[in-house]
């Protein structure tokens, strides 16, 4: 295992911070769950960090939420969050920045590193899984917590959040090629991992 450089360590952690700010622009939903821009800012970090950075950058948010820190929508923390209601949409967060990663990297390879239509599909397509694979855990907790049906845990918890979920995942296609390109340039990371350069 090789070893994470101070670059990259610092790229994670701007990463980091911004999700934790992102996280608190949310609106509250009659249903419990807020709509937020951390499913915005999570695949994002993902695509320009590569899946390790950006799923280390996601963890590191849920710890510091984890033991108190006030980084969960709502200026709230607390390991009572993570077990509450939305607690399952937090926890599955990481496979937001893990798929968005893998599809970023997938797609660089089957197209020799550029980003042309193929290459959107990849990434459109791993960031939509991440997207269902985050509503599915989220859905299921929120069944089991809020002992509800599943009829109305889809009211609550997708149906007033599919157009959103849309839109974020066209932006993070449009933008997180761009930023990647713009980091790559300056040499702050590398374009065929997502990680920073030594």
């Amino acid at each position: 295992m090789r070893k994470i450089t101070t670059r990259e360590i610092c790229t994670i952690a701007l990463f980091t911070a911004l999700i934790c700010v992102l996280g608190q622009f949310s609106i509250p939903l009659p249903g419990g769950v807020p709509m937020t821009l951390q499913t915005l800012i999570i695949p994002l970090a993902g695509v320009v960090l590569g899946a390790f950075g950006g799923t280390m950058a996601t963890i590191i948010y849920l710890l510091l939420g984890a033991v108190g820190v006030p980084v969960f929508a709502g200026w709230s923390g607390g390991i009572g969050v993570l077990v509450g209601m939305t607690g399952g949409f937090l926890v599955s967060f990481p496979l937001l920045a893990l798929t968005a990663g893998w599809g970023d990297s997938l797609g660089r390879k089957m197209t020799d590193g550029k980003t042309n239509v193929q290459y959107y599909v990849i990434l459109v397509l791993f960031l939509l899984l991440g997207a269902v694979l985050n509503y599915a855990v989220g859905t299921v907790w929120f069944v089991v917590v809020a002992k509800s049906t599943f009829a109305v845990a889809f009211g609550a918890c997708v149906a007033p959040f599919i157009p959103t979920a849309i839109l974020k995942i066209i932006l993070t296609a449009i933008l997180g090629p761009v930023i990647k390109h713009v980091l790559v340039r300056a040499n702050v990371i590398l374009p065929n991992t997502g990680l920073a350069n030594a």
